[in-house]
């Protein structure tokens, strides 16, 4: 039934938002990009992200947006090889203009990661999961 699941997300400048995701070690499949959008591709599996200026996805989805400065409508869960690579892209995030609204740290005490916003507000958390420490 279903071959493939992406996620598109608002933004208010492609060409910012593809250079923050870049320095922050995402990449992306530049076939696929417009002057209005860009595809960003996610992990071993190339999860696709479309990045699309805030008008043209109002008009995909026929819906106001979200104001992620107030509220939020997703949380986008990444998942890290370890917690040197959680410390690494935290500290990439902060270079790159993001914004960190939870520290790296333990939790559960199986769980490591930090929580991040994006230049338009997009949430995103970055875990590392030690399933040998899952009781």
């Amino acid at each position: 039934m279903t071959k493939q699941i992406w996620l598109n997300l608002p933004v208010k400048n492609v060409a910012k938002a593809k250079d923050f995701f870049w320095k922050i070690g995402f990449s992306f499949n530049e076939q696929h990009d417009t002057p209005s959008s860009t595809c960003m591709v996610v992990g071993e599996n190339h999860f696709v992200v479309m990045l699309f200026e805030e008008s043209l996805f109002e008009s995909f989805s026929q819906n106001k947006l979200t104001d992620t400065k107030s509220s939020s409508e997703i949380l986008i869960s990444i998942d890290a090889e370890n917690r040197e690579e959680v410390d690494e892209l935290a500290k990439k995030v902060q270079e790159a203009g993001g914004h960190i609204f939870a520290e790296p740290a333990e939790s559960q005490g199986w769980m490591y990661g930090f929580g991040f916003a994006d230049l338009d507000g997009h949430r995103w958390n970055v875990l590392f999961m030690d399933f040998a420490k899952l009781s």
